[in-house]
């Protein structure tokens, strides 16, 4: 079996995985530090891990664009608040919208310049 997980690079890792936690919720697992700064961890969320790397451990050439994550969200609610706080200090890709599954989709990236595509689907 393959298992395909998003990584994240930020700075300030011990920080950001901080921040994602209070809009997604999860556990934190760090897996490496250097003194007070978090290189490497994951946040794990129900059904699903983000992996994270500071940008002193991971030394990226651009930031965010490249890192799409997909997102389900189970309710509208949820859906809702999710992209009102990633969209607070980020930038709106595109607005929310109906799509055609009976559901709502939107484009936002957040204030690391990671872009999230983000869905609600309607029972």
């Amino acid at each position: 079996m393959i298992t395909a997980l998003p990584f994240i690079v930020v700075d300030n890792c011990k920080d950001e995985i901080g921040f994602y936690q209070s809009v997604l919720g999860g556990e934190i697992i760090i897996l490496r530090q250097q003194g007070e700064t978090v290189m490497n961890a994951d946040l794990k969320l129900e059904g699903a891990t983000l992996k994270f790397a500071d940008v002193q451990a991971a030394k990226p050439l651009l930031q965010g664009d490249y890192v799409r994550v997909f997102l389900k969200l189970e309710t509208e609610e949820q859906f809702r608040s999710v992209y009102g706080q990633f969209a607070d200090e980020g930038q709106v890709v595109t607005e929310v919208y109906e799509a055609p599954f009976n559901g709502l989709l939107a484009v936002v990236k957040d204030r690391n310049g990671v872009c999230w595509v983000m869905s609600y689907y309607r029972a």
